[in-house]
């Protein structure tokens, strides 16, 4: 199958749709699709979401021409949601260089809290808020740098999701690269969906959890790792 090619007809969000359907490759909101975008098509990408966005501005009758505060609103936006706010949909998995448990080192380790900034893919509003992540590693385990936790945490949550899902996918990947005992991550965060519309609540919160191995049949080992999250 020929490769499709962009031309000044064919917007470069054609495309890339075109290649991921013709490798049947699902592209959800927080589907990762890196693999399918050539070189050089995210700057052509926010060439194109910057002249939507500039639609959209323009439709809510807002002066852009005139209001200097808005001239260049369109363009903003556009890199912001595609090299920041949405960047783990387009850019591939940070590298997690790792390491064999020399030491045999099986207690708990708990790394955290580190700061999510996600958005909600029902509204793209902005959830905020904090991720603990437990692992419990045995002689077959592989060992990360601590860096690697927050920039894999980045990647996941740089997505418009929802949080039930995107805490298992981290869950998954974690699990998959480290092979440990145990592993446990909790999820805190603020939902501005539900703060700045809707029910417009400014306290509540969203907590939820992922236990797998030792965290989810030993309940020693779960009490001991939500006790010490508890007091950070």
């Amino acid at each position: 199958m020929s490769e499709p090619k962009p031309s000044k007809q064919q917007p470069i969000s054609e495309v890339i749709r075109a290649r991921l359907k013709a490798s049947k490759v699902r592209f959800h909101a927080n589907d990762n699709i890196a693999a399918h975008i050539e070189p050089g098509e995210l700057d052509g990408l926010v060439d194109e979401v910057s002249e939507k966005v500039q639609a959209l501005l323009e439709s809510l009758v807002i002066d852009t021409e005139n209001d200097h505060n808005t001239r260049n609103t369109s363009r903003r936006v556009a890199k912001m949601y595609v090299n920041e706010v949405f960047n783990g949909r387009y850019v591939a998995p940070p590298a997690l260089t790792d390491f064999p448990n020399i030491s045999r080192l099986n207690e708990l380790m708990i790394i955290g809290p580190i700061t999510v900034r996600s958005a909600c893919s029902h509204h793209l509003c902005p959830i905020m808020g904090r991720i603990w992540i437990g692992v419990l590693p045995d002689k077959d385990s592989a060992l990360v740098g601590l860096s690697k936790y927050a920039r894999l945490t980045e990647w996941v949550m740089s997505r418009p999701q929802i949080q039930e899902e995107a805490v298992v996918e981290l869950a998954n990947m974690l699990e998959q690269k480290l092979k440990p005992a145990g592993l446990a991550v909790v999820m805190e965060a603020d939902h501005f969906c539900m703060q700045w519309r809707g029910v417009k609540d400014n306290d509540s919160k969203m907590i939820n959890s992922v236990m797998r191995g030792e965290f989810l049949e030993n309940s020693n080992l779960r009490r001991e790792f939500l006790s010490l999250i508890e007091k950070r």
